[in-house]
Formats: structure tokens, C-alpha cells, sequence
């Protein structure tokens, strides 16, 4: 009877120390704690196995797949230009890869998307979902993101960096988007299934906005058929014209350019010849439609070796432009003029109007707002001709001009007098 006790007895432990090998032990070590919207979850449900430990489920090396094991079909983001990054590779390639293959290892590897937790705020064990801040962490300085916000990039030399930052950069105050004002947040328009599917947003404007007939704007048959929204609406937009890299080797006087910098610069130093945050130039996007444009970049190159320039200074590499859609969007409009009559705005300036002597500095280019030696990547400049036409003074534009005056005037006299 006892050795029977006795094997019950070592069956039952047995059976124990298999029940503790099959459960999770992971917390008798790790002390973490789990909160948001992970907290009711195992360890095991993202981190596979005791055995096989998955240590970052998020990372996108593994695409994710403990994540996608829950989030189907969001492992496709990875695809995309979020995380590929192929756009700027390729820009890379076609322009400063002439004088340094390793440029874009230097300088563009920062952005790429390592792993859901990029967005999702709170880290592994805290997850929520993504916040505008930290979408801005990519989106910031010359691309869109802290414009919706109503924040521009300073000038580069020292003595603009002062007034308000944000994420450690100073800017300047502009007008924010309407929509960042009434409160919407990058995810009501950009949402997870549209990024998972390549798609740039989820929302385009007539999905929320009936278009109203009262403005004369909108009933004009062109305006509706031939521009996007934005190519109106976007109230100002920062632009960026002339991009100098320096390029230092063996270069003390790399500390002399009054320029900011930091330690992690490696050993290029970029500054702008001009910024500007205006009403942004037109042209034509992918779609054949009037849209805003911006250079994106007219590049300029020179490598300083031993504190003396090598070869020919501010090399031009690239001048290339880029149709998009600026999110500084307001209820206004720029009036009749700043379209129908402004051959500046379409790159189409006339040599006697030029402030700026470029090719007097060495610039190549005649001009920033001169067609020739540029193009739009993913559209077109509008060609002269059809400016021509829309710059005409044709019966139904002066009756439009007209009301739309008129509209300023009726809001004027309804005003008190002083």
C-alpha cells in the first residue's frame, strides 16, 4: 500500500511540473505590466512561445506577424512607401549616388518604418493607437505634416533658430489647417486600411464637403473638371528653393558655417538659399489636374576637402518638383489675379520680372520659377499655351472678376464705420 501512495504521489507531481511547462511562467521573471489596448492579452498571444520567443512581435523585419495574426491584411503596410521608402531611394540614386553612392545610407535611412510600435504610442507592453504627434516625428520640417498644424521651417542659419519648437525644432507661426482647428486628427483622414493598401488617404474632399454653387469660383465648369480643391484652398504652403549640401572630409572649418547642426549630421551640412511660405506655385499632378507644386529638391552639391572646394562648387544634382497637396486648407481663396494673371506661380517668369540672378551666383538655372532645366516627377508643368488661355480677359471672366469684388464690397458696407 505505501509504494502505491508513493507512485500516486510522483504521478501527481509529474502531472504538476507538465502543467507548469504547458501554462505561461513568462512574469516570474519579467515584471512588466501590460496596459491599453494589450492589457487583457497573454505573453504568448504576440511573443509565440516559451521556447521560440518572438522578441519584438512589431518588428517589421518579420512583418509583423504575430500582429497580423490578429490585425489581418495591416502586414500589406509594409509594402508600401511608409516602409519602403522606394521613392526617395530612387531620387537618391538619380542624384547625389553620382558623387557619393553612399548618400542615401547617410542621410535617408532615418525615416523608415522599423515596426508597428513607430506609430502606435506607449511602447510593446502600453500600445494605444497612433496619436498626430507621433506621425510628426517622420512628417515634420519640409514635409507635410507640421504644416497642418500651422508650423513652417526657420531658415537654416543660426540666428533664425530662436521663437517657439516643436519636437526640438524652432519654426515659424502660420495659419494651421481649418480641419486642424475643428479638431480632426491625421487618422480621420489617413486611416490604417488606406495605408495598408497603398492608398494616400482614405477620405477625399466631397466625401465630407457638398460643394456650394453661392462662391462664383464654383460655377466656373473649368474649376470643377480641370483643378483639385486644394489648388485653391490651401492657404499657404512652405517651399523650399535651392538645397545645398555640403559635403566636409578632412575639414575643420566644417564648424564655421553658421548653420545648425548636431553631432549625428555625419558629415553633410544642408542649408536652403531661400524659404518662402506663401501661396505655392501650380502645375499638373499625376491625375492631369491643376495642383499645387513644389521643388522636392533643386539640389545643389559641393565637396569640401581639407577646407578647399573639390571639384566645381554648387554642382546642380537634381531639380526636380513634385505636385502634392499642402494641408494648410482655409474657407478662402486667393483671388482672380493670383492664377490668371501671375505667369510666376506656373514657373513661366518673365526674364524682366527676375529678382533673383541665379546663374550670376553659379546656379545653373536661370530661374527657380522657369520651366526650363526642371520638371514635375509625378506630373507636369502647365505648358505656356494653355496658360495663355486662362490668362485671357474673356467676357465671362470679367463678370466673374467683377462679383467676386463686388462680394468684398457687400461685406464691407455691411460693416460699422468708424
Amino acid at each position: 500500500m505505501r509504494w502505491t501512495t508513493l507512485y500516486i504521489s510522483a504521478c501527481l507531481v509529474a502531472l504538476s511540473i507538465g502543467l507548469g511547462h504547458a501554462a505561461e511562467n513568462c512574469r516570474v521573471c519579467h515584471r512588466v505590466e501590460l496596459a491599453g489596448a494589450h492589457r487583457a492579452l497573454a505573453c504568448l498571444s504576440c511573443h509565440v512561445s516559451e521556447s521560440a520567443t518572438v522578441a519584438d512581435p512589431a518588428a517589421a523585419t518579420g512583418r509583423a506577424a504575430p500582429c497580423n495574426s490578429c490585425h489581418r491584411g495591416f502586414a500589406a503596410i509594409f509594402d508600401h512607401a511608409m516602409a519602403t521608402r522606394d521613392r526617395e531611394r530612387a531620387f537618391a540614386d538619380r542624384s547625389f549616388s553620382k558623387v557619393d553612392p553612399n548618400f542615401y545610407r547617410k542621410n535617408c535611412n532615418s525615416c523608415h518604418l522599423k515596426g508597428c510600435l513607430d506609430c502606435h504610442q506607449g511602447g510593446g507592453h502600453r500600445i494605444g493607437t497612433a496619436a498626430a504627434d507621433l506621425c510628426l516625428d517622420c512628417h515634420r520640417g519640409y514635409f507635410v505634416g507640421n504644416d497642418y498644424f500651422g508650423r513652417a521651417p526657420r531658415e537654416d542659419s543660426l540666428r533664425y533658430q530662436r521663437g517657439k519648437r516643436f519636437q526640438g525644432d524652432y519654426y515659424l507661426t502660420m495659419r494651421p489647417d481649418i480641419h486642424a482647428e475643428k479638431g480632426l486628427i491625421c487618422g480621420d483622414c489617413h486611416s490604417m486600411q488606406s495605408l495598408a493598401r497603398g492608398q494616400k488617404s482614405s477620405k477625399g474632399c466631397t466625401d465630407c464637403h457638398r460643394i456650394s454653387s453661392r462662391p462664383v469660383e464654383h460655377r466656373i465648369r473649368a474649376h470643377l473638371e480641370k483643378l483639385e480643391c486644394y489648388a485653391c484652398h490651401s492657404a499657404w504652403a512652405p517651399q523650399e528653393y535651392g538645397s545645398f549640401f555640403l559635403r566636409f572630409t578632412d575639414s575643420p572649418t566644417r564648424e564655421d558655417f553658421w548653420l545648425k547642426w548636431d553631432e549625428t549630421s555625419g558629415e553633410y551640412l544642408r542649408s536652403a538659399y531661400l524659404r518662402k511660405q506663401d501661396s505655392p506655385p501650380l502645375g499638373l499632378n499625376a491625375r492631369g489636374r491643376v495642383s499645387p507644386i513644389r521643388p522636392q529638391f533643386i539640389a545643389y552639391y559641393t565637396h569640401i576637402v581639407r577646407d578647399r572646394a573639390e571639384g566645381r562648387e554648387n554642382q546642380l544634382l537634381a531639380a526636380e518638383w513634385k505636385a502634392y497637396f499642402p494641408h494648410t486648407i482655409r474657407r478662402g481663396t486667393v483671388m482672380c489675379d493670383d492664377c490668371h494673371d501671375s505667369p510666376r506661380r506656373f514657373l513661366l517668369e518673365n526674364s524682366q520680372d527676375r529678382i533673383y540672378r541665379l546663374e550670376e551666383d553659379g546656379m545653373t538655372l536661370g530661374s527657380f520659377w522657369d520651366q526650363r532645366g526642371q520638371r514635375v516627377i509625378n506630373g507636369a508643368f502647365l505648358p505656356e499655351a494653355r496658360y495663355r488661355r486662362l490668362s485671357a480677359r474673356t467676357n465671362a471672366f470679367q463678370k466673374g472678376y467683377l462679383e467676386k469684388w463686388q462680394s468684398f464690397v457687400n461685406r464691407v458696407d455691411g460693416s460699422p464705420s468708424r
